[in-house]
């Protein structure tokens, strides 16, 4: 590990938590001037650290995603809001996919007080978390687990949502560009959200403003196809008109 003063530390912190870091709330939150942060921000650029943006920086993006237990970590007081959110959409005793994600999963966490649900995912770890419930059906589709995240991906999986149809679909995405795109890093994993996608009636994309600032390789789906996006706030005046124009529901926690 690169050696880091304890305020570039910091920063790195608080970047991994966040998704992005800006350099006029870090110069306000040291106390230093903002020529100060962005000298810092220099020296995490290139360690590779982190990556630069206009006003700020991110975490690095690229075709390897972050580490699960990393991904929790990241905006998590926001996902926990999305998720309370979008589980307020899902009405009892309706049917649903949950497709893999940290943000997908902070919603199974919020529906755990509905009732008659039958939860179809390729999510071991929603399947782990709802199964005890007498009052949830869990079916957890086959193929190949992932052992990164315990995500279940490939044909199998994609073919196994493709024979039903149900009222809802929970889907998150690694990234979100401003013409509307979603993204993801594994292509098998994109296969399984888009037959999710196909076989819901209403599909609920979650995602934390984050996403907006990583980039990711693969394109899952465009926003049009999409019903209702739960996020803690849209930074993307681009994206919020094209969810108007599509009528997509947009619904912001923060």
């Amino acid at each position: 590990m690169p050696h880091l003063s304890p305020r570039q530390q910091a920063i790195l912190d608080l970047a991994r938590q966040q998704a992005r870091v800006d350099v006029d709330r870090l110069a306000t939150h040291f106390a230093v001037s903002v020529q100060t942060i962005r000298k810092d921000l220099n020296a995490l650029c290139e360690q590779r650290l982190l990556a630069r943006i206009h006003g700020g920086a991110v975490l690095p993006s690229g075709v390897e995603n972050l580490e699960y237990e990393a991904r929790r970590r990241i905006a998590a007081e926001a996902k926990e809001g999305i998720g309370r959110a979008a589980a307020a959409l899902i009405p009892d005793h309706a049917s649903l996919f949950i497709n893999i994600g940290t943000t997908t999963e902070a919603v199974s966490q919020a529906l755990l007080d509905h009732a008659g649900l039958l939860v179809v995912t390729n999510n071991i770890n929603v399947a782990n978390r709802m199964r005890v419930y007498p009052r949830f059906e869990v079916v957890i589709a086959g193929g190949v687990v992932r052992p990164s995240d315990g995500g279940i991906v490939g044909e199998a999986a994609a073919g196994f949502f493709s024979q039903f149809k149900v009222d809802y679909a929970i889907i998150g995405a690694s990234a979100l560009d401003e013409e509307g795109a979603l993204f993801d890093y594994d292509y098998r994993e994109v296969k399984v959200a888009q037959a999710i996608i196909a076989n819901a009636r209403h599909v609920i994309l979650v995602a934390d403003q984050g996403k907006f600032a990583r980039s990711a390789p693969v394109r899952i789906a465009r926003i049009g196809q999409i019903g209702s996006f739960v996020t803690d706030h849209c930074p993307s005046g681009p994206f919020r008109r094209l969810c108007a124009e599509a009528g997509v529901k947009l619904i912001e926690t923060q």
